[in-house]
C-alpha cells in the first residue's frame, strides 16, 4: 500500500494543485484486487467536505464501501458460470439499448410533437367514447363542515349552510374561518362521496338511496358537529360528468399521440435507412 498515498496527503496535496494539474496525472487512492479507485472517482460532495478532518473521515468510509462492492462483485464474476455472465451481459446491453432508445423518443417528443390538445378535442373524444366513462363511484357537488360542538350559534351556520344566497355564502365563509376545524367547499368540482365520509365517524351503508334522499347531512360526536350540504350528485354506473373526466381524457389523447408518434418516428428511421441501404437482410 505504500505506493499509494494517504487520504491527508492527498488532501493537502490535491488543496494546492490548480484544476490543470490535477488533469494531469490521476491519483490513485485504493486497489481492490485488479481495480484501481483514483481520487477523481470519488464523489465530489465527498470531496468537497466542510473541514479536512470531516473530508478525510468520508473519503475513508467512501473507499470501503467501495472496496466491499468491488472486491464482492470481482469474486461473483469468478465464481458464476460463464453462460449466466453472458446471460447478464446480454441484459445490460439490452437494458442500455432501452434507455438510450426511451431517452431519445423522449427528446424528439419533446421537440417535435404537438401537446395541444384544445377542449373540442376533450368534448369530441368524450362523446365518441361514452361507453368509456361510466363511474365506478358516486360523485357530488358539496360543501362540508366541521365544527367543534361548542361553536356559539351553530344553528345560524347551519341556516346560512343551507341557504342559496351569495351574500349568506359569504357570511357562512367569514363564520367558519373563525370557528370552524374544517371548511370544504366543493361546489364547483366533483368528488368522490367516499371522500367525504371519510370525515365523519359513521359509515353511509346505501348511498344510492342517501344520496337520492338527502340534499343536507348533519351529525355529531362528542367533540364536533358535522354538516353536508349536497347540491348535485351522480350515481355510480351513470355517465361520468365531462369536466369530471376531463383530465383523465386529456391524458388518454396524449398518449395516443405519443404512440403514433413513436410509431410514425421507428418507421420513418426504418425507411430512410432501406434508402440509404444501411439496412439489408441476408
Amino acid at each position: 500500500m505504500n505506493r499509494y498515498i494517504p487520504i491527508v496527503i492527498i488532501l493537502f496535496v490535491l488543496s494546492g494543485c490548480s484544476n490543470s494539474n490535477r488533469q494531469l496525472k490521476r491519483t490513485p487512492v485504493a486497489k481492490a484486487g485488479l481495480k484501481v479507485l483514483y481520487y477523481d472517482e470519488i464523489p465530489e460532495q465527498t470531496r468537497k467536505a466542510a473541514t479536512l478532518s470531516d473530508s478525510a473521515a468520508l473519503i475513508q468510509n467512501y473507499i470501503n464501501k467501495w472496496a466491499k462492492r468491488e472486491l464482492m462483485f470481482q469474486k461473483a464474476e469468478e465464481n458464476l458460470s460463464s453462460e449466466l455472465v453472458n446471460a447478464i451481459d446480454e441484459q445490460i446491453q439490452e437494458t442500455r439499448q432501452d434507455l438510450v432508445v426511451y431517452e431519445y423518443q423522449s427528446m424528439m417528443i419533446r421537440q417535435k410533437m404537438d401537446t395541444v390538445i384544445i377542449n373540442d378535442e376533450l368534448e369530441k373524444y368524450y362523446t365518441e367514447n361514452k361507453n368509456s366513462f361510466n363511474l365506478t363511484s358516486n360523485i357530488v357537488k358539496a360543501l362540508f363542515i366541521k365544527l367543534p360542538v361548542e361553536t356559539p350559534n351553530i344553528w345560524k351556520i347551519r341556516s346560512l349552510a343551507r341557504s342559496e344566497k351569495q351574500n349568506d355564502f359569504q357570511e357562512l365563509e367569514s363564520l367558519c374561518y373563525q370557528f370552524a376545524e374544517k371548511f370544504d367547499d366543493f361546489n364547483e368540482e366533483w368528488i368522490t362521496l367516499d371522500r367525504l365520509t371519510l370525515e365523519l365517524k359513521e359509515d353511509i351503508t346505501n348511498q344510492e338511496d342517501f344520496l337520492k334522499r338527502t340534499t343536507f347531512y348533519e351529525t355529531r360526536d362528542s367533540a364536533s358537529v358535522y354538516l353536508i350540504v349536497i347540491n348535485d350528485y351522480r350515481l355510480r354506473g351513470t355517465l361520468a360528468p365531462f369536466e369530471y373526466v376531463r383530465e383523465d381524457i386529456k391524458r388518454i389523447i396524449w398518449n395516443n399521440r405519443r404512440i403514433d408518434f413513436i410509431r410514425e418516428l421507428e418507421n420513418g428511421i426504418y425507411n430512410e435507412s432501406i434508402k440509404e441501404n444501411s439496412f439489408k437482410i441476408y
